[in-house]
């Protein structure tokens, strides 16, 4: 167990480092672009398995440290916003430990947060080569002996550009990579049991969107709980937050994400420098598109001068944000534990509490719990703890306490 701890935290330092050089992910080979492409007919069902292929996972950069599990990739069937059918790749990792808890070995369904918009940036791509700077909370899960599946989210490494904070088609891939781990013979998981969701940022809210969307889109799935970490649960907030500060790029991802998602065209409200804004973040991954755009006003992109702030709260752009907004008039129907803090640079912690709060009202078993840890990134690592002892709690077949009285 010790040494366990030990590579964990060496993964850890090694993660660091590769974040503060802005190490690029390595281009994907010809033979990896072909299993990242979609057959011309997809199968009927939902998490239905299209492909699969044995894959590495490394925790850090140097490849020194490989999980301990049978990992294979996968690609899947799932849905689009409007219920088209769509290909989606993903990861799905069995862990050597046995599982020696109650029943069978539960399953959680991985969200990862913000990984960049370029093919390259696919999460099943950054595991082989130890570039996926989630790869340590992950091998936490594994460790304790959950099966994992993580989804690359619609146009990650398939075709398309990213549907980036698209609600209700990043709750679908979540929920269907859970339904393709179990159908996928080579990860010998059980084809019932106990599930949970986990995700962080961009993760907490595609996990946020799965526990809404659940009951209705994949209710034979057995959820036990969600943990949802920061939550951009409105994105008009969230835009205004981090407009001219570090995390510019993130509001970029958005607006080409919904671009996307809904067949719309942002160019139209943008100059030459926001054309080239959008065209350029469409490539690449988050290390590089933060130092790059960083600290860039809006306004100084778009067409008219007007911040995309002000652009978001028009047509056509105001119908598509609000329809992001988690918890409107939807609840999970399993307990949820939400974290977020105070001191939250990217993602303001109002947001978070007020998704609480809609949640609450409509009479969900919410809990959620503050930090004062100073950045987004430093309350990710802050909340693992409690998060694992969440998923424990919740495999255990314990009730969660609601503090839905005290917000």
């Amino acid at each position: 167990m010790r040494a366990n701890r030990i590579r964990l935290g060496l993964a850890a330092a090694l993660l660091s480092l590769a974040a503060a050089a802005v190490v690029a992910v390595p281009a994907a080979t010809a033979q990896e672009g072909d299993f990242y492409t979609p057959p011309d007919t997809l199968p009927a069902a939902n998490g239905a398995v299209i492909r699969s292929e044995p894959a590495e996972f490394f925790i850090d950069p140097a490849r020194l440290v490989r999980a301990d599990g049978t990992v294979n990739r996968i690609m899947y069937k799932s849905t689009d916003r409007t219920g088209a059918a769509i290909a989606v790749t993903g990861t799905v990792i069995t862990p050597t430990k046995a599982w020696t808890g109650p029943g069978p070995r539960p399953v959680v369904g991985y969200a990862v947060g913000t990984q960049g918009l370029g093919d390259q940036c696919a999460p099943s791509r950054q595991l082989s080569v130890g570039t996926e700077y989630e790869g340590p909370f992950i091998a936490g899960l594994l460790a304790r002996g959950y099966g994992v599946a993580i989804s690359d989210y619609q146009g990650l490494g398939t075709p398309g550009v990213h549907t980036y904070m698209s609600r209700a088609v990043q709750g679908h891939a979540v929920l269907d990579v859970v339904r393709a781990a179990r159908r996928l013979p080579e990860a010998g998981l059980p084809d019932s049991g106990p599930v949970a969701i986990t995700g962080y940022s961009q993760g907490g809210g595609a996990a946020a969107a799965a526990a809404e969307l659940a009951p209705a889109y994949a209710p034979e799935l057995k959820l036990s709980g969600v943990v949802a970490g920061a939550v951009p649960a409105d994105l008009a907030a969230v835009g205004r937050f981090i407009d001219g500060g570090p995390y510019v790029a993130f509001l970029g991802y958005a607006v080409a994400g919904l671009e996307a998602s809904y067949g719309i065209d942002a160019d139209q409200y943008l100059n030459a420098k926001g054309r080239q804004f959008l065209a350029e973040i469409k490539t690449q991954c988050q290390l590089e598109s933060i130092p790059r755009y960083a600290f860039t006003r809006t306004s100084s992109l778009t067409a008219d001068g007007r911040p995309l702030d002000d652009h978001l709260a028009e047509e056509p752009f105001r119908s598509i944000v609000a329809e992001q907004v988690i918890g409107q008039g939807r609840k999970p129907a399993v307990p949820v534990l939400l974290t977020h803090s105070t001191l939250d640079d990217v993602i303001p912690y109002a947001v978070g509490r007020q998704l609480a709060q809609r949640w609450c009202d409509q009479r969900a078993n919410v809990r959620f719990s503050t930090y004062a840890s100073p950045t987004h990134v430093a309350t990710a690592i802050a909340a693992y703890p409690e998060a694992f002892a969440f998923l424990a709690a919740r495999f255990a077949g314990s009730p969660q306490v609601s503090n839905c009285l005290l917000l």
